[in-house]
């Protein structure tokens, strides 16, 4: 395949494209900036801004699939200025579809936000088919952006596929932009700082490693079937808690946790049901998160 990774640069696209790579697919890498260049080589990387429509048009010409991985916001910055969490997004989006419109783009696989888009789930673990009634601007624009690919299919046979990836962690991952909790604790606990955690810490969140959300994605780029959206996660939880005593386990040291008030963007229990995937995408995780775990501190600390 003739592969375009918008926001390459990031921690789910750095895997992606290498990924992509080694399976022998050609691949253009779109982004602001890398975070890790070396890991990009042999990808033709294309530096630009996903809000700037024509650098955008440029760029995915020739392109079979496009991996939109973009987000310019995070959940707790989105509801501090929801308008220009929409043009980041969801307007730039309409003009990343009428690009592929255009010049002809056979699918795009985007990656939505299992954690968000439902809201507090009245079901768990939640199914695609539960209500969507997301309580930050970020779920909504993720949710809105899920709309737009399937008014897109429908008047102009642009194909599409929706991936609602619960809380990936793994190598790559820097949680500059305070997302990435695992990474972020890691970091922290490998230098002897203490952890910051909002709440009691009891909040429970699905945690994925990151090459089963890469599997998940290339699957996505030629499925073949009526479905359109994916819930990719572990299918399990565990608390912030848990995730600490984890790290503490593995690196064999005592972290300190400083409480912080509880934050109203924060669901209470979010866990992906992922059956569907499983049936008709024929994916599902296959990494334990232990293990996980145990790679991710190994690379961070390969890092330092």
């Amino acid at each position: 395949m003739q592969c375009l990774v918008l926001g390459a640069g990031g921690f789910i696209g750095t895997n992606l494209c290498r990924s992509l790579l080694m399976k022998g697919h050609t691949v253009r890498a779109f982004g602001r900036r890398q975070s890790f260049p070396e890991a990009l080589r042999g990808c033709d990387w294309i530096p630009g801004d996903f809000a700037d429509p024509a650098s955008l048009a440029s760029t995915i010409s020739g392109c079979d699939v496009v991996f939109h991985l973009v987000n310019a916001t995070t959940p707790a910055s989105a509801n501090v200025d929801k308008v220009a969490d929409l043009n980041a997004n969801v307007a730039s989006t309409l003009h990343l579809l009428e690009a592929c419109r255009e010049t002809g783009v056979s699918r795009v696989v985007f990656v939505s936000s299992g954690g968000t888009i439902y809201g507090i789930p009245d079901q768990v673990p939640t199914p695609e088919t539960a209500s969507t009634n997301p309580i930050t601007a970020y779920g909504i624009s993720k949710l809105a952006i899920e709309k737009y690919l399937g008014l897109y299919e429908y008047l102009h046979h642009l194909d599409y596929r929706v991936l609602r990836v619960a809380n990936p962690f793994g190598p790559y991952q820097t949680a500059l932009k305070n997302q990435g909790v695992i990474a972020a604790f890691v970091r922290r606990a490998l230098t002897g700082q203490h952890i910051e955690m909002w709440g009691d810490g009891c909040v429970i969140r699905d945690y994925i490693y990151i090459d089963d959300v890469v599997e998940a994605l290339i699957l996505a780029a030629t499925h073949q079937g009526p479905n359109r959206i994916f819930n990719i996660g572990s299918g399990e939880g565990r608390s912030l808690n848990d995730i600490v005593a984890a790290i503490a386990r593995l690196l064999e040291v005592d972290i300190l946790v400083e409480r912080r008030p509880a934050r109203s963007v924060d669901v209470p229990v979010s866990i992906l049901d992922t059956t569907l995937a499983a049936q008709d995408l024929t994916w599902q995780a296959s990494t334990q998160f232990e293990e996980g775990l145990r790679v991710t501190i190994a690379w961070m600390k390969s890092m330092h």
